[in-house]
């Protein structure tokens, strides 16, 4: 359901809902950023991190463990190697108020995540523990994190808070040049933001004032700049003029400034000779080491999305033409070498144990030097003979050959993956299912890392367990 709901803002064509918001109309306060984004306000101060009653993001208590819709799980074994549901014998009636019961209950919990700026909804925290009371940084809006949240309130047709997310988030955009290395980089979108209710300095007595207060990596763990932000911020913009129907919106001056300074980052000279997006570990959902570091499949997925939704944005002048001929250009470059290198199936896995390796030359079939002897024990008997995914990560004698689940289906998504391509994946989850899913939800990464590898990998993080 996630992944057709995602489907359905990409397309051209957009079918959402005409309810009327049930935000509040008020209007948002553009301030120039220096430290943040500053707005007023008188106290008695303002629930700043949630339109919770209590104030706190954190209130709400609810059953852990609440009851599917479909009946108790029995002890058979289904397809997917987990338990099976007994037989529901409801009447069709009673399942679909338990199915509108559980929704109604997402929309509860989604609602109370809810932050407010300035009176106005501006994104939902990235978690809400009651029970935590160190929540760290969960307590923050991530731009990765509010995308499925957004794209749901468009489908329900609550728009304001998604166009308030992308013009506050636009506000805290780096739009100055980076003089040294500890300063953000010109046009990178901060991970996530946090709403602070401050004393103002010589002001009347309880006068407050919210600011909104971005981290770029400067407090992250791990101090990792955040590459995938500015991509779902692209993803999201457009999703967001689809589905509401303000097809001008992106022709705002400072809208088409933002996009400009995205792409002109991630299409900015380098070292790379390879038309993927050179980054480090932890930049992405994966935000911690998980030997990501490269070309890592997510990233070019959401790349190529990001590239394909701003030319279709970008308004035409003379001032872009550069810019568009080379996202277009890119965008060949990245959708044959993905296709083309990053795919794998039992034909392709037969062609690597043959490959020569030490070749040099132009037309040589072992572009990247990979030496059969790194394809994994696990992969020859686990990979079906109908289906097939995009590998994790390519770079210079080695292959990542681990099945990421967001790189493959958000290459399904974007249309990245030819029809074929995109066929054989879903065949594979089909086909893998026990493995894939099993008793949990889908799995980012196949196969988990054990051992050794797991310490070497991740450096022993007790969270990539």
């Amino acid at each position: 359901m996630a992944i057709a709901a995602v489907a359905a803002l990409l397309p051209l064509h957009l079918g959402c809902s005409d309810a009327a918001p049930r935000w509040p109309a008020n209007s948002l306060r553009a301030h120039p950023r220096r430290g943040g984004i500053r707005g007023r306000r008188r106290s008695p101060p303002c629930a700043a991190n949630s339109l919770h009653p209590s104030g706190n993001p954190r209130a709400h208590h609810h059953d852990p463990a609440p009851k599917a819709p479909g009946g108790d799980v029995g002890g058979g074994r289904g397809l997917n190697g987990g338990a099976t549901a007994k037989p529901d014998h409801a009447p069709p009636s009673q399942r679909r108020r338990a199915s509108r019961d559980v929704e109604e209950e997402a929309w509860g919990l989604l609602r109370e995540s809810v932050v407010s700026y300035c009176g106005s909804p501006v994104g939902t925290i990235a978690a809400c523990d009651p029970n935590d009371a160190s929540p760290l940084n969960y307590d923050q809006v991530f731009i990765r994190d509010f995308v499925p949240s957004g794209i749901a309130f468009l489908l329900k047709g609550e728009h304001e808070i998604v166009r308030n997310f992308i013009l506050h988030t636009l506000q805290l955009q780096s739009w100055e040049k980076t003089i040294d290395c500890h300063s953000p980089g010109q046009g990178l979108m901060p991970a996530s933001f946090k709403v602070r209710v401050i004393p103002l300095d010589g002001g009347d007595d309880g006068a407050t004032e919210e600011v909104l207060d971005p981290d770029f990596g400067e407090a992250a763990i791990g101090r990792v700049a955040p590459v995938d932000s500015g991509l779902w911020w692209i993803i999201l913009l457009r999703a967001y003029g689809k589905c509401s129907g303000d097809l001008s919106f992106h022709e705002r001056v400072d809208v088409q400034t933002g996009i400009k300074l995205i792409l002109k980052l991630c299409l900015a000279d380098g070292f790379d000779m390879f038309p993927t997006l050179l980054v480090t570990d932890g930049s992405c959902m994966m935000d911690r080491r998980m030997g990501i570091h490269g070309h890592p499949l997510e990233i070019q997925a959401l790349f190529y999305s990001a590239l394909l939704s701003a030319r279709e944005m970008l308004t035409p002048e003379d001032g872009s033409a550069d810019l568009i001929r080379a996202l277009n250009s890119r965008l060949m470059a990245l959708s044959f070498h993905i296709r083309e290198y990053y795919w794998l199936e039992k034909r392709k896995l037969n062609e690597i144990y043959r490959y020569k390796t030490e070749e040099y030359s132009y037309d040589a079939v072992n572009k990247f030097n990979i030496y059969p002897d790194q394809i994994p024990p696990w992969l020859v008997e686990w990979i079906p003979l109908k289906g097939g995914y995009f590998i994790g990560n390519l770079q210079p004698a080695h292959m990542d050959f681990r099945f990421f689940s967001l790189g493959n289906f958000w290459s399904i998504v974007s249309s990245l993956a030819t029809a074929d391509q995109s066929h054989a994946i879903l065949d594979l989850v089909e086909a893998k299912w026990s493995d894939l899913v099993a008793e949990m939800p889908m799995k980012i990464c196949y196969p988990a890392l054990e051992d050794q590898e797991w310490k070497f990998i991740t450096g022993s993080d007790p969270k990539n367990t």
